[in-house]
């Protein structure tokens, strides 16, 4: 199928948007149309101060980049300065006390902590999950 050829302006607006991918981000948001922005476009032109903060600086482009290079330093800053036998006593400890804690879960979930609890496990149903018919 051929496809329709669409008006010079129609073209020259989707271009305005590629370059300025702020506005999809509006009309994403709900807050405009791209009909609406589209009409302001054709009626204000491209260079009006109306589309300054959807614009991409380049100013803003390299703060942001700036900003994930320092963050990026300070992690393998801080990477650097670990010590890798305190980092594997702590894990070892840390380690330690989950068994702990998992050792007397599982205590209390045998049953074996009591005389009273034995008692409990023979009147148990040998299936947990008892459908009974209506």
């Amino acid at each position: 199928m051929a496809q329709k050829k669409l008006h010079p302006s129609v073209e020259q607006f989707k271009q305005f948007v590629k370059e300025n991918p702020k506005i999809l981000q509006e009309v994403r948001s709900g807050r405009s149309t791209l009909q609406e922005l589209y009409e302001e476009w054709y009626l204000l032109g491209a260079e009006d101060s109306k589309w300054d903060p959807y614009k991409e600086t380049e100013g803003n482009q390299s703060a942001a980049e700036a900003t994930k290079q320092d963050w990026m330093t300070n992690l393998l800053g801080t990477v650097k300065k670990m010590d890798v036998n305190q980092l594997q006593g702590v894990m070892q400890n840390l380690s330690t006390a989950l068994g702990a804690v998992q050792g007397v879960v599982s205590q209390f979930q045998s049953g074996t902590g009591g005389t009273g609890s034995t008692s409990q496990s023979s009147q148990k149903p040998s299936n947990p999950f008892s459908f009974r018919k209506d």
